[in-house]
C-alpha cells in the first residue's frame, strides 16, 4: 500500500460523520477530537488507510477520509466572507487556469479563492493576490500555510484599482468592491486572449464593470449565476431539499483582445 494512501503521524484528516458533521484535524499522537458523539484517539486513525472506520468513545463509528481542497477551504478560518466552491469551480472553468499558470486575484480577504486557485496552477504556476486589509493578509497568509500553498502565492499589500505590478499573466481574477476601476490595469497585465473574471454580489457592479470590459478592449463577456441546489436521494421519497444556496454572486468573464487595427 503506497504511502499516501494511509494516514501518516502529521496528516490532516476529515473524520465523517455525516453531511452536516465532519471534522477537519491533523493526525498527532496523542490528541483528541472531542465531539458529541464521543471521544477519538487520533492514535487510532495513524497507520490506517483512508476510508478507515474509528469508533469514538461511545460508540460512535467516523469514517478516515483525504480531505479535498473544498474541505480546506470550507473549514479554514475566515475574516471576510469566502467565494464559495459552486462559484469557484465556475471560475475554473469558464477562465482554463490550470497548471503553469501565472494568475493575479484582486481582493485576497480570507484567502479561500487564493488557495482554490494556488492549487490548480501547482507546481509550476503562481498566483500574485492584492489585499489593502493587513489584517486580511495575515489571516490569509496562515491559512494557505496550513494547506502547504505558500510556495505558490506573492502575496502584496496593495489596492489593484491603482495598479498591477505583474505583465503577461493568463487570467485576472477579482473580488473586489470596484471590479470596474481595475479593468484597465487587468487589461495591460493579461497577455493577449487572456481570462478576465469578477465575481460581485450586486447586479449594479456587474453593470459597471461590463461596461468598463467593452469600453477597454474585451470580448467574449460572460455574465452568469450559480445556483446550487442538492437533492434528498432516499428510496420513495426523493425531492429536493427545502432550502439551497441561491444567489451569492453574479460572475463576469470576460478575454482580452489586441486593439484594432488602423
Amino acid at each position: 500500500m503506497g504511502l499516501s494512501e494511509v494516514v501518516r503521524e502529521g496528516d490532516f484528516v476529515l473524520l465523517y460523520l455525516d453531511l452536516k458533521r465532519t471534522f477537519l484535524v491533523r493526525a498527532k499522537p496523542g490528541r483528541e477530537l472531542h465531539t458529541h458523539k464521543g471521544v477519538v484517539k487520533l492514535d487510532d486513525v495513524i497507520g490506517q488507510p483512508y476510508g478507515f472506520r474509528v469508533m469514538s468513545s461511545t460508540g460512535q463509528e467516523f469514517v478516515v477520509l483525504k480531505p479535498t481542497i473544498r474541505d480546506f477551504i470550507l473549514k479554514m478560518r475566515r475574516a471576510t466572507q469566502i467565494i464559495y466552491p459552486k462559484d469557484m469551480g465556475l471560475i475554473l472553468s469558464f477562465t482554463g487556469i490550470g497548471p503553469g499558470w501565472r494568475v493575479v486575484e484582486g481582493g485576497t480577504g480570507t484567502g479561500a479563492l487564493t488557495a482554490f486557485l494556488a492549487y490548480h496552477v501547482r507546481p509550476e504556476g503562481r498566483i500574485y493576490t492584492y489585499e489593502v486589509r493587513p489584517e486580511f493578509l495575515k489571516v490569509a497568509e496562515e491559512n494557505i500555510a496550513r494547506l502547504g500553498l505558500s510556495d505558490f502565492v506573492e502575496f502584496k499589500l496593495a489596492d489593484i484599482t491603482e495598479g498591477i505590478d505583474e505583465r503577461g499573466v493568463d487570467a485576472v481574477i477579482l473580488d473586489i468592491a470596484s471590479p470596474w476601476e481595475a479593468v484597465p490595469h487587468a487589461y495591460e497585465a493579461l497577455r493577449p486572449s487572456g481570462s478576465f473574471a469578477s465575481f460581485s454580489p450586486t447586479i449594479d457592479q456587474v453593470v459597471k464593470t461590463v461596461e468598463a470590459l467593452r469600453a477597454h478592449g474585451f470580448v467574449a463577456i460572460e455574465v452568469v449565476e450559480c445556483l446550487l441546489r442538492h437533492i434528498r436521494a432516499e428510496p420513495g421519497k426523493t425531492r429536493p431539499e427545502w432550502l439551497m444556496r441561491a444567489h451569492t454572486g453574479y460572475i463576469v468573464f470576460a478575454r482580452k483582445a489586441l486593439p484594432e487595427q488602423a
